[in-house]
């Protein structure tokens, strides 16, 4: 009998038992063009339905706070219109048999005023990315966000508390904190974004602190071992996080410490997203630096296709590996790994317009 593929076997995560090891990577969509930035029946809940035979699939990044916005026409989990929404979804996938974690997630200093009334973002600092916001008026240069103070840091921290608490509502099977790309606990981790002089700056266990007291504060009302978290240890030049010698030395101490002391779902880690060998201090090969340093699940992603998939995990680098732009065009991405079916290529175009063009409208071939 012919032996199943590594990435088509079956895998216990916590206590979450997964039929296969491919996962659907988190990708921002913009589907939720309504008032409420809601998900909505006939959207959401079908293109997730429809792809429920993946091991795990994690949503697109979901704001925790109106403070956490940062695109236009993307999902929260912090209103009661958004939780009804988020449980159409889960109950669709959960129809289809399929496990759905959603991410959640705070931009901090890469948003725009445009967002929060006129408001300065937040940020560790007040440092500009130096980016590009994709705001309801079109791309606009960011500005220099507001430095958090002691009290934006606690209501954040609870802001995402809640988001734990209406995950659980929401009937999700677990989350994923987003601390990765840039986004507001990357700009904590780095020091080319994170210049405080307080408790929250300075040193390794400073930068990571806020991270940390987040998620000690997240466990306390959703089960520890269905907490998932994401990092991006080799970002360089997007959203103005650089490498630099304190980065990598960053990393390890989260990895490390989650390792010895925490029970995760996962830890979730992009390999990088540029080419970084000739970048001073980067990692070329996230998987097998972080292998060592993680006993527990490791899920790894970018730019991997069937073959590259099976050798990580044959090779004992990975547990799980997550799929992205395949999974837009690919509804069936497990079914045509299992069957040998030719993969549909996906449109750019329409990764991040409104309606179902590119959405719901790739076929399924299995």
């Amino acid at each position: 009998m012919k032996k199943e593929q590594a990435v088509l076997q079956p895998y216990t995560m916590a206590d979450l038992k997964l039929p296969n090891r491919v996962v659907m990577a988190p990708m921002t969509r913009s589907r939720a063009d309504n008032p409420e930035n809601a998900p909505f029946e006939g959207m959401h809940d079908v293109y997730y339905k429809q792809r429920a035979s993946a091991g795990l699939i994690i949503t697109e990044g979901s704001q925790v706070s109106e403070r956490g916005v940062g695109y236009v026409h993307t999902p929260g989990i912090y209103s009661k219109e958004q939780i009804e929404g988020w449980k159409k979804v889960t109950r669709a996938v959960h129809e289809a048999n399929g496990r759905i974690f959603i991410q959640l997630w705070h931009v901090g200093r890469v948003s725009h005023p445009d967002f929060h009334g006129g408001e300065l973002p937040l940020g560790p600092s007040a440092i500009n990315p130096h980016g590009k916001s994709y705001t309801y008026e079109g791309f606009k240069e960011t500005e220099t966000p507001k430095e958090m103070t002691l009290e934006d840091i606690e209501r954040t921290k609870q802001e995402f508390v809640q988001a734990a608490i209406n995950t659980k509502e929401a009937g999700f099977d677990g989350l994923e904190i987003h601390s990765s790309n840039g986004y507001l606990f990357h700009q904590f981790f780095s020091s080319s974004s994170n210049v405080r002089t307080d408790a929250y700056g300075g040193s390794i266990e400073n930068r990571a602190r806020f991270f940390f007291e987040v998620l000690d504060a997240m466990k306390a009302v959703f089960p520890e071992n269905r907490i998932g978290v994401r990092f991006n240890p080799s970002l360089h030049g997007l959203w103005g996080i650089m490498v630099n010698e304190d980065t990598l030395p960053t990393f390890d101490y989260i990895i490390e410490k989650l390792d010895a002391e925490y029970n995760l779902a996962y830890v979730h880690l992009s390999e990088p997203f540029t080419d970084v060998s000739e970048v001073p201090h980067a990692e070329t090969q996230i998987a097998k630096r972080y292998r060592p340093k993680y006993r527990g699940t490791l899920m790894i992603n970018t730019n991997f296709d069937l073959e590259k998939a099976n050798k990580v995990i044959e090779d004992g680098d990975a547990d799980l590996v997550a799929f992205g732009k395949p999974y837009i065009s690919n509804p069936d991405l497990v079914e045509r790994f299992r069957e040998g079916v030719e993969l549909s290529e996906w449109d750019q175009k329409t990764f991040y317009t409104q309606g179902a063009e590119g959405y719901l409208d790739y076929e399924r071939k299995t």
